[in-house]
Parts: C-alpha cells; sequence; structure tokens
C-alpha cells in the first residue's frame, strides 16, 4: 500500500506508517489507508493481534500540516478540513472497535495525532528515544483532537490529563511510564521487537477471551452504572462454555500443560 506496509505472519498483522521523510505525518490517503485495514480487521478471524508502528525516526508527528488541507478531495476547504479531522477520528475509534488487540510500538516523536493513535491502542511497548508530545494549545487549537481528550483522561485521571493539555506538555519515556501510558520498555530501536514479542504472548491465549474481555474492557468506559456491565459480562461468559476452547484450557490447567486453543 502507498503510505502503509502491512506484514501477516502467524496470526498477527503489522501495520507500519511508511511516510518516514515526514515522520509518518497524516495525510488524507495515509488515513483512507488505514481504515480500509481496519475495517477489514473487523472480520478477520484469522488475525488475532494487531501491531502498529511507524518506519523511521518516530512514531507519528501528527497531522501533515505542511502538506496542505488534510482531507484532500475537490470540496471547498472548511469541508476538506473537517473531513481530514473526522477520518483521523474514525482510525482512533475503530482501533478500539476492532476485536483484536493492538500493541503500538513507539519510538521518536509520539505528537497530535499520532498520541491518539497510540493511546487508543490496547498496549504500548516504547524505547528510550520515545517522547509524546501534545502541542495543541500552543498552535491555537483545542487538545480535543480525534479521540484525545476522552483517552487520556481515562488513563492518567482528568486532573493530570487537564495539566498535560494546558501546558501543552511533552512526556519523555520515563514520565510515560510512571503515568502508565507505556506496558513495557524495550532497548533503543527494539521496541517493534519487543511488541511482537509481546504479540507472541497473547497468541497462546484464548481468541475468545481475548476479543470478548477487549469488548467488555470497551463497554465498561461508556456504562452508566455496575447492573449494565454485569449484564454484558453474563452473556459473554454463558457463551464461553460453548466453545471448544473453554474445554481445552480447563483440561490443559489440569493436566500442568500449555492449552491448544484452536478458536472454537
Amino acid at each position: 500500500m502507498g503510505d502503509l506496509a502491512l506484514d501477516r505472519r502467524d496470526g498477527v498483522l503489522t501495520i507500519t506508517l511508511s511516510r518516514p521523510e515526514r515522520l509518518n505525518a497524516v495525510t488524507g490517503a495515509l488515513t483512507e489507508e488505514m481504515l480500509d485495514v481496519l475495517n477489514e480487521l473487523m472480520r478477520d478471524a484469522a488475525t488475532r493481534v494487531v501491531v502498529l508502528t511507524g518506519e523511521g525516526r518516530g512514531f507519528c508527528s501528527g497531522m501533515d500540516l505542511a502538506g496542505g488541507d488534510p482531507g484532500g478531495g475537490d470540496e471547498g476547504r472548511a469541508q476538506r478540513i473537517y473531513r481530514g479531522i473526522a477520518r483521523g477520528g474514525e482510525v482512533t475509534a475503530r482501533l478500539r472497535e476492532i476485536p483484536q488487540p493492538v500493541i503500538a510500538a513507539l519510538h521518536g516523536p509520539v505528537a497530535g495525532m499520532g498520541v491518539s493513535w497510540a493511546l487508543a491502542c490496547d498496549l504500548r511497548v516504547a524505547d528510550p528515544t520515545t517522547r509524546f508530545v501534545v502541542p495543541f494549545v500552543d498552535l491555537g487549537l483545542s487538545a480535543g483532537d480525534c479521540g484525545l481528550s476522552w483517552l487520556l483522561p481515562r488513563l492518567v485521571g482528568p486532573a493530570k490529563a487537564a495539566e498535560i493539555f494546558y501546558r501543552a506538555q511533552r512526556l519523555d519515556l520515563a514520565a510515560a511510564r510512571d503515568l502508565g501510558l507505556v506496558t513495557e520498555v524495550a532497548e533503543e530501536g527494539r521496541d517493534l521487537e519487543g511488541a511482537l514479542a509481546l504479540a507472541g504472548e497473547l497468541l497462546a491465549k484464548s481468541p475468545y477471551g481475548l476479543r470478548r474481555t477487549k469488548e467488555l474492557l470497551n463497554l465498561s468506559l461508556d456504562a452508566p452504572g455496575l447492573r449494565q456491565q454485569l449484564a454484558a459480562e453474563t452473556g459473554v461468559q454463558s457463551l464461553a462454555f460453548f466453545t471448544q476452547d473453554l474445554a481445552e484450557g480447563m483440561a490443559a490447567t489440569l493436566e500442568k500443560r500449555p492449552p491448544d486453543f484452536r478458536n472454537r
């Protein structure tokens, strides 16, 4: 694909943002390619884990402000800008909605829209060069960008999110790790290797369990109360008893051996 590189192997899809000359800045074309891939993943049972990374010196430097209006197309400028930002937000939503766990492999700048996409992933592996950059209010923009004002408060709490937003803070690896934004730390230049190792760990887990757990985690973020979440959990947990993998998981535990899950 033009602005993405895809690598499928052993149940893992690695998506690489591939505009290294622009630190993987997001264009309308890249966004549409991302949405095509993510929409396919909604119905892809063979892919069990997704890894998202960026080629070259950084993960993603945000919207390509130097590359013209973000949306492209033949509409007027206001419509193009609106569509470009809205479609970037759609990528954020899709990263949350696809059933596969998504692991971000981070290095270098993670800025602007790139922060939203990174935080929309389920887990994050980062190397020491990683720095989260939230520059919006310094640029005359709001920090409500592609889901960031929804994601960050849920990860670090509203007070800390306000500080990061209002002060347009940069977070180095140590600060991001202290806030719980980073799952694992890799050696410099080995964030993708670390993410793929983590993906391999998840491949040994129950496919049903992982997909339905992601579904329940997403539901919990908007659940109006405990009883609504209990109802969702009961449905998911009851269905597990009709899968062959549950019997295999229980047998493997009793026999003290690794389970052989078949997604059945």
